[in-house]
């Protein structure tokens, strides 16, 4: 493979929301050079149903959404940063509507509000039941029209270069990324002052998600290899709610369902929530999620029911019209009668540490989104603070980036070029898809929503076997897309389970029958590459 060097002022790794109004607000400084793994509108982002929680009426108050988060976090959050992305994420959003981002009202001027649960308040704006395709679709646009700003489609990040990698003077600080372009089968060079990682999450681990293919834990990977710390990955929200159906295993009932009225029903057909939580159906993720699991060992069932039959049909259709629209795919009318829904892996609240201006370990590199863990999430995250997070740090990091490289020199000599070395191509995939097989049914079976020591212990030894053999398979072999993912897929996993092992308690989405009490203290869970 031929390496080609691409220099720019700014890097970013993702195209959802975080790399796409970072890239906006770098753009006044400098070149912005935007990789993306697939197409630029596939992201997280784009798939996000609900919509983003932010203080947008007089009857709502930073305190109250403070509070809200602060107690689905269950003792973990960082109130500081909390304080901050809550207060500054109304104005963030008015930006969001000024870049043609166009929001539910009810009427002119006033937002059609929902609410979701473990939220004291109606929050949540939204754009029906398509919200991060509402967002995805405005800020693309905008950025067509930036000509700082440079997209490259179907290039899948690598690994981060460093300083000391490169052997350059100075401090060791990131200085790009190897990446495979995937069309042209090249690793190229891209070489910038300032990186954020905004790569999404990790769901893809677990056999059963609600996230795309794209969300295999690349950013955690590589800033992990780079030597940043990752906290908190113990902590995977489970979606409560993904339509249970063979050929819809990622297709997510969103929370919204729920917050307009929908309810729980078990095998027998009769409510359950309310002997699990006092607000029922309204209850925190994490809880809603066990409740579920807990009823269907309880009664051997394979789903639980949605049911929002006793809501008017002209307003499911209306408020929830993709949803609505994708169930009759699946031959089900919600109108008529409840959907058949399990939990599935959905949200990464741990992750990349960063501060609240996306800073990590490593300095010339930020990560903003799903990708960091900045504290606000905390034990357990509050349905639809993942788009505020991403939105309000991704701000914030820029201009942290573009007054860290003010007055400097920001150019980057020629870096190594990728070396193949003489590694012959892989004729052995069918491997590589047993071993990506074998992660996501280990890690669903023994690091789930429900988790023992002897079930860990066993992933442990069943992952570090895995591990060898991918290892083996990426230094003998040219890289590819799929080993290139799997890699980092299997490093992600290991991550999980090591943090799980760590943390002798049951804290927010941690629940383990050997320690089902909270310790006194809450702590992160840090672990660091020795």
């Amino acid at each position: 493979m031929s390496t080609q060097q691409h220099n720019f002022d700014f890097l970013v790794i993702g195209s959802g929301i975080a790399g796409l109004v970072f890239a906006l607000r770098a753009a006044c400084a400098g070149r912005v050079g935007l990789i993306t793994k697939k197409h630029r509108a596939d992201s997280n982002t784009n798939y996000a149903q609900g919509g983003i929680a932010a203080v947008m009426s007089a009857e709502d108050s930073f305190e109250s959404h403070v509070h809200d988060t602060l107690v689905a976090g269950a003792g973990l959050c960082n109130e500081a940063v909390v304080r901050q992305i809550v207060r500054e994420g109304p104005v963030l959003v008015r930006e969001l509507i000024e870049w043609g981002v166009q929001f539910a009202q009810q009427s002119p001027g006033h937002f059609d509000l929902g609410r979701e649960g473990g939220h004291s308040q109606r929050r949540v704006l939204h754009a029906g039941d398509i919200t991060g395709r509402e967002i995805e679709r405005a800020l693309l646009a905008v950025v067509a029209t930036e000509p700082q700003i440079t997209v490259f489609e179907d290039m899948l990040a690598i690994d981060l270069i460093t300083s000391q990698k490169a052997r350059l003077p100075g401090e060791n600080r990131c200085v790009g990324c190897y990446a495979l372009d995937e069309k042209k089968n090249d690793v190229k060079v891209f070489a910038a002052p300032v990186t954020l990682l905004a790569t999404g999450g990790s769901g893809k681990v677990y056999l059963y998600t609600s996230n795309p293919d794209i969300a295999s834990g690349d950013g955690v990977a590589m800033a992990y290899r780079a030597g940043c710390r990752v906290a908190n990955l113990e902590f995977m929200q489970f979606h409560p709610t993904c339509l249970y159906h063979r050929e819809a295993r990622n297709f997510l009932i969103s929370e919204a369902v729920r917050g307009e009225g929908a309810i729980l029903r078990g095998k027998d057909g009769q409510p359950f929530m309310s002997r699990y939580h006092p607000q029922a159906e309204l209850a925190p993720r994490d809880i809603v999620a066990r409740a579920i699991d807990a009823e269907m060992k309880k009664t051997g069932a394979e789903c639980v029911w949605l049911d929002i039959t006793h809501k008017d049909p002209q307003f499911v259709k209306q408020r929830f019209p993709n949803i609505y629209a994708k169930c009759l795919e699946y031959g089900f009318d919600m109108t008529k009668q409840p959907l058949p829904v399990v939990p599935a892996a959905h949200y990464q609240c741990g992750g990349v540490m960063t501060d609240v201006d996306g800073r990590t370990d490593l300095p010339g590199l930020y990560a903003a989104g799903e990708v960091a863990c900045t504290g606000l999430h905390g034990a357990n995250r509050l349905a639809s603070n993942s788009l505020l997070e991403a939105l309000v740090v991704a701000h914030r990091a820029a201009a942290a980036a573009v007054r860290e490289t003010s007055g400097r020199q920001t150019s980057i000599e020629a870096l190594p070029a990728w070396e193949s070395g003489s590694a012959a191509d892989a004729d052995e995939l069918v491997v590589v898809t047993h071993n990506w097989d074998e992660i996501r049914r280990l890690m669903w079976d023994y690091v789930g929503i429900v988790r023992t020591d002897k079930r860990l212990l066993r992933a442990r030894a069943r992952i570090q076997n895995l591990q060898r053999e991918i290892n083996q398979f990426y230094w003998d072999y040219k890289v590819t897309a799929d080993l290139i993912e799997l890699r980092n897929l299997a490093l992600v996993a290991e991550l999980m389970i090591e943090s799980a092992l760590l943390r002798k308690e049951s804290r927010g989405l941690h629940y383990t029958l050997d320690y089902p009490g909270l310790l006194p203290e809450a702590r992160d869970t840090i672990l660091r590459k020795a």
